[in-house]
């Protein structure tokens, strides 16, 4: 990561063709951190796209011109982190006519799965969906719930029982 440093020493002076040619030149490194750092369920364009306002604006604010690679950096790892948390919680159910399931052709069963599923308290429905609606791997799910492994896989073992429990009923 390296960049020239009389374009960024402009750039933090707050000339505007050097800024738009240092974003330019530094968006390849974004897009690679951001690829590295974002976890699956997070877009790294959009956080690469919200990091460069984000140096755009603080630029100014950088004290030496030797810690810009680790600023940037620091930079796109919070931004995937805020669009993580941002979308935390909008791991929704989808309607009964848009989920295919593989489990049975029986649409009474594929319709009792959807309601225990629906049953479920919200921490266990989200690992339920992603693990076995939407196929993530227990590493994914516990990046995108910023929960352990071990958690995601006790939730996902509890939240199996009571789907268990509801179709024994």
């Amino acid at each position: 990561m390296q960049h020239d440093h009389e374009l960024l020493e402009s750039a933090k002076m707050g000339d505007q063709e050097a800024v738009e040619k240092l974003l330019i030149s530094c968006r390849p490194d974004l897009q690679r951190i951001a690829k590295s750092q974002c976890s699956s369920s997070v877009d790294p364009d959009d956080a690469v796209q919200e990091s460069m306002m984000q140096i755009y604006r603080r630029l100014g604010t950088l004290r030496t011109l030797v810690s810009f690679p680790a600023w940037i950096f620091s930079i796109v790892r919070r931004e995937c982190s805020r669009l993580l948390r941002s979308m935390r919680g909008l791991t929704t159910l989808p309607e009964p006519d848009n989920i295919v399931f593989i489990y049975t052709e029986n649409p009474g069963l594929q319709y009792d799965l959807i309601s225990a599923i629906q049953s479920l308290p919200d921490k266990y429905r989200a690992v339920i969906i992603l693990r076995d609606v939407e196929e993530y791997s227990i590493s994914e799910i516990a990046n995108q719930l910023a929960l352990t492994r071990e958690a995601v896989k006790s939730r996902i073992h509890r939240g199996r029982q009571m789907i268990q429990e509801y179709l024994d009923d």
